[in-house]
């Protein structure tokens, strides 16, 4: 009798899923294999960088001398044009992450959709900001409106983007490798939009003003001596380059689409509904790493801001290399292209504050001895070549600790998701904050100093407040920053701790979407 009861147990057992069964008489599983990304998924992945910083870059650094010299839009408008674009692109990032975090998933996922229907649109806004009208009376207007449409529907594709990184791959690892595949594309794009914009529209050269008191008499003889046939030529070099930009933008946008597959966390599907925009803000503003972290990337951001907004002017007048801009530019980013696999080894080796401070440090020793020597091209090319160490350090630090705070807001917040592109839209949003802060403090400071317009040369004044913009303030930024990352509470320990703890909420979650498929199948058996 006992063996027959015996026996009769184990046949149902035998019937039973696994997922049912108590714990204690479920087979052994197999631990899992890590979901690696393969290298072509990853650089799929980071193609989908270059646009933002392709259009971004060539906006930076063309489109005002574009306003002034080539559409010929007077100097108040263009003002008004460049720090209205630049406020709304700010805003338009967190209300973009409402947007998207009010989205549900599709068949494509809940981010690609924004990343395929924007780009169309975008890539006709960008064309018509180096479009001339022909009505002169609304070009102000004109600009300002695709300036600021063009602005809205890059962010409808960046954070989208930048919120991705959570959906490629549920390990931290392979997170932070596909980051650095992207911070290294996107680096080679700020080299390729310069590159472009500056080869096609490098004949649009205007002449400095020997006497800046004749500037109305000079400007007057320019007008005369140059014919419009000239003028038309360079209108159609902005928009051979914006054409050649926009099929950039398209082609990577495409790779994007059908490279990278967007993937759900196994315990989200089991959320009812996602929480609302306002109490999702509540709860990540309220997050500290969140807060600690971004407070920190304010500070330096604003200090490699400034020295990228005034780069130019500081080397033309200040150090007196005024044909030798594009090449140290091209310095700049071609070192930071070739040290970004190197700071992702450091930050595995060593771990990524130990990277912060070292990285973005290592920029100070090259700022003060560009403060305390004289004009030297070598010594130029040198600080140039160990600032764009410290950029690369800035590209891609910031992006692949993201992760490792949302990744602990999840397990504070277990039934919260859906925030992503908050956190990620709002990092943004204070980046693009810093990024107009420091272009007000540049102007302002500059004014105050005398700058003077088209001048062959500028006053001592105007120089030495510079080399301030260049050197002293933005490593007074750095060090601040570096001392709030003191506060920042996610080290290597902590990181490995969140990764084993959503390991098991993972696991957790697939066991009970088994548990509940399995009890239907026992409905079927029965």
């Amino acid at each position: 009798m006992a063996k027959g009861e015996g026996a009769e147990s184990g046949s149902a057992a035998g019937l039973l899923p696994t997922g049912i069964l108590p714990v204690a008489e479920r087979p052994a599983q197999e631990p899992k294999k890590k979901q690696q990304l393969s290298i072509c998924n990853k650089l799929c992945y980071a193609v989908g960088g270059a646009p933002y910083q392709v259009t971004g870059c060539a906006l930076g650094f063309f489109l005002q001398i574009y306003l002034l010299d080539v559409a010929q839009v007077d100097p108040f408008s263009a003002s008004i044009i460049l720090f209205v674009g630049r406020a709304w692109d700010a805003f338009t990032d967190p209300l973009v992450g409402f947007c998207i975090s009010k989205s549900s998933w599709t068949r494509l996922g809940r981010l690609m959709p924004w990343i395929i229907f924007s780009t169309p649109l975008a890539i006709i806004a960008y064309f018509l900001i180096w479009f001339v009208p022909d009505f002169p009376q609304g070009q102000a207007l004109w600009y300002l409106l695709f300036y600021c449409l063009f602005e809205t529907l890059v962010t409808c594709f960046h954070v989208p983007y930048s919120a991705l990184t959570m959906f490629i791959s549920t390990e931290q690892s392979e997170r932070d490798s596909a980051t650095a595949y992207r911070m290294t594309v996107e680096v080679l794009g700020t080299v390729l939009g310069t590159a472009i914009q500056g080869q096609i529209v490098g004949q649009v050269d205007m002449p400095c003003l020997q006497d800046p008191n004749d500037s109305a008499l000079a400007t007057e003889g320019a007008n005369r001596t140059q014919s419009t046939t000239s003028l038309k030529e360079t209108q159609n070099a902005y928009l051979l380059a914006a054409g050649v930009i926009a099929s950039i933008y398209v082609v990577c946008a495409v790779i994007l689409t059908l490279g990278v597959r967007e993937q759900r966390e196994p315990y989200e599907t089991q959320q009812a509904e996602p929480m609302s925009f306002f109490r999702g803000l509540r709860l990540v503003m309220s997050h500290g790493p969140y807060v600690k972290l971004i407070a920190g990337f304010l500070f330096t951001s604003l200090a490699f801001m400034l020295v990228e907004g005034n780069f130019a002017l500081f080397c033309t007048y200040t150090l007196g290399f005024r044909n030798e801009f594009q090449n140290l530019l091209l310095a700049i980013m071609l070192s930071a292209t070739f040290t970004i696999p190197i700071w992702q080894w450091f930050l595995t080796r060593f771990g990524k504050k130990t990277a912060v401070y070292v990285g973005i440090s290592s920029a100070v020793p090259f700022l003060i001895l560009v403060a305390f020597t004289e004009s030297n091209l070598i010594v130029t090319y040198v600080v140039a070549v160990a600032a764009g160490i410290s950029v690369a350090a800035a590209f891609l630090l910031p992006w692949s600790m993201l992760p490792d705070v949302i990744d602990d807001f999840h397990l504070k917040q277990p039934q919260s998701h859906g925030t992503e592109p908050i956190f990620f839209s709002f990092y943004v949003f204070f980046t693009k904050f810093a990024s107009g802060v420091s272009l007000g403090i540049s102007t302002l400071s500059l004014d105050f100093a005398g700058y003077e317009t088209r001048g062959c040369s500028q006053p001592t004044r105007v120089k030495f407040t510079l080399k301030m913009l260049v050197t002293i303030a933005p490593i007074a930024l750095i060090l601040l920053g570096l001392l709030l990352f003191k506060l920042y509470p996610i080290d290597e320990e902590k990181r490995r701790q969140n990764k084993k703890a959503l390991q098991a909420l993972r696991e957790e979650a697939s066991s009970s979407g088994c548990s509940d498929t399995d009890s239907t199948e026992l409905a079927s058996i029965l």
